[in-house]
């Protein structure tokens, strides 16, 4: 299958015409300024595989900036030929999206129960030209990559490199640990960052406006709103 061809059986589904991310809203200035979404190494390429156990600020260029704090994975979920510390350092070369409401709801909600006061924003992308720009840095992952399944010793899997496919290899590749149908697909990384936003962004899903250029401002829907559509 061609790039384009490869895109749009990812996207068909009336659900999964767009990508969400979520970060905190005190990310948001620096994102707005740069037109842009960073991977944890590209914002602070130093200590590469050790467990961040809590959130680290980091400055970028002008603005402050804030990294997820890993979550904990149980050794049994890890597979033997690959270490905590790779898999760590290669979540963290990558930006992460989540392709359906339910999923980035998950996410954001595992985050707010382990930061209650922290203050979050989502952002909507349109889902088709954001993965043909990007096309050779996506990953595609069939499970959530960076947390600890509920019930791991229930789990089918192992966690390990194996489980993120290219989007080439996205229906030629076949096993248990990828995707092999879109409905498949939890969640999407994209390697180091992703550049020129604005063109993809279709909804800010957040409590305020205030701060944000008026190009941005229009784009903002209270927060409560993304709840509303599931």
């Amino acid at each position: 299958m061609d790039k384009k061809t490869i895109v749009s059986a990812i996207t068909k589904s009336k659900g999964r015409k767009s990508l969400y991310h979520f970060t905190r809203v005190r990310n948001l200035p620096a994102i707005v300024h740069h037109n842009a979404l960073w991977s944890s190494k590209h914002l602070y390429p130093f200590h590469i595989g050790e467990r961040r156990s809590e959130v680290k600020e980091v400055k970028y260029f002008e603005h402050t900036v804030v990294i997820n704090a890993h979550l904990r994975i149980v050794e049994s979920m890890m597979d033997a030929n690959c270490t905590h510390e790779q898999f760590r350092a290669y979540l963290d070369q990558h930006v992460f999206f989540w392709p359906t409401l339910k999923d980035c709801r998950k996410m954001l909600d595992t985050y707010k129960r382990r930061e209650p006061d922290e203050a979050f924003i989502i952002l909507q992308f349109e889902a088709f030209p954001l993965l043909m720009d990007h096309y050779s840095a996506v990953k595609l992952s069939k499970y959530d990559s960076g947390s600890s399944p509920r019930f791991p010793k229930s789990c089918k899997y192992k966690k390990s490199l194996e489980m993120f496919l290219s989007l080439d290899d996205f229906q030629k590749k076949r096993n248990s640990t990828v995707p092999v149908k879109a409905s498949e697909i939890h969640e999407l990384l994209f390697k180091d960052q992703v550049i020129n936003l604005y063109q993809y962004v279709q909804v800010i899903y957040a409590d305020h406006d205030n701060g944000l250029p008026e190009n941005w401002r229009k784009l903002v829907k209270p927060l409560e709103s993304f709840s509303q559509r599931l």
